[in-house]
């Protein structure tokens, strides 16, 4: 009898806890999901580089004006050729500099008849988004008996490996942004060129790259030193940012391709056509901060 009694308290108590337990879960609140950020600017991505899942979305597959960011592109055809060689010398030509204050475009500052290498003006691209040193990598790359032919040519490049990147919303006119109606990709889209170009070492070095200051042959055979700073902010404030390219204008707004790695995991992304570099810069902490726990 005794032992019955024990049985049966032992199942109550089981009943009892088993419902305090369902009960419980019936108003438990499940811990929410971070919302996503709102930004400022017009189109947005990030994405996880390593399995290559989508983080955020914001009109990311609206083609926009690109700006500087167009140099990225610029820099991919560059890697994809035999000929390229990072210590090749290219001779600066008058008609770069002409090309810069005709466009009143950003520059790397440099003098004709100075004698760069590749590496140095990769550096002059993409650290002051020096307009001139793209002119004078597009001229020395592109194929064609004129300046002109070689240009074209060159941009031809662009759009073909875009292509091959699969990017149905993009196209170039242009070798550095500066475009001529027709130069327009999406937040996603950069953000995969940025992926493609971030395999590279040479890339990676460039674009990770604060401030440089190159030995750079004269017309004379001597020498003078450049000094290049890098236009995006966040590397070194923002605790793993690696890169990429900033790019602005009036059409394009203030754009920024990003990449920032924090353990195992890399994010990739770009903002397109924020208002200014105060809420460009926001727009990609946002992004970041939101995208590590996505």
């Amino acid at each position: 009898m005794i032992n019955t009694i024990k049985s049966i308290r032992r199942a109550v108590a089981v009943v009892v806890t088993a419902g305090a337990v369902i009960a419980a879960g019936a108003f438990a609140v499940p811990a929410e999901a971070a919302t996503a950020p709102t930004i400022v600017a017009k189109g947005g991505y990030a994405m996880d580089s390593g399995t290559g899942r989508s983080l955020y979305l914001k009109a990311y597959n609206t083609p926009l004006s690109t700006g500087s960011t167009t140099k990225i592109m610029t820099f991919r055809v560059l890697l994809s050729l035999n000929t390229f060689n990072l210590d090749t010398k290219l001779t600066v030509q008058k008609s770069y500099s002409d090309y810069i204050v005709s466009h009143n475009a950003s520059s790397a500052g440099l003098i004709v008849g100075d004698k760069p290498t590749v590496r140095q003006l990769l550096y002059a691209m993409m650290l002051p988004s020096g307009c001139d040193a793209a002119f004078a990598l597009a001229d020395h790359y592109g194929t064609g008996s004129t300046q002109a032919a070689r240009v074209a040519n060159f941009i031809g490049k662009m759009n073909t490996i875009a292509g091959q990147l699969g990017l149905a919303n993009t196209h170039f006119d242009s070798f550095d942004g500066i475009g001529n109606g027709n130069n327009h990709s999406t937040p996603r889209d950069l953000a995969l060129i940025a992926k493609s170009d971030m395999q590279f070492g040479a890339f990676k070095a460039v674009v990770g790259t604060k401030s440089t200051v190159q030995k750079v042959t004269t017309a004379s055979n001597g020498y003078r030193n450049y000094t290049w700073n890098n236009t995006n902010t966040l590397l070194g404030t923002y605790s793993g940012m690696t890169g990429v390219k900033t790019g602005s204008g009036s059409e394009a707004g203030y754009c920024l391709v990003f990449a920032a790695t924090r353990g195992s995991k890399t994010i990739i992304g770009a903002v397109l056509s924020s208002t200014n570099e105060t809420t460009r810069t926001a727009d990609v902490k946002k992004i970041l901060d939101y995208s590590w726990t996505a």
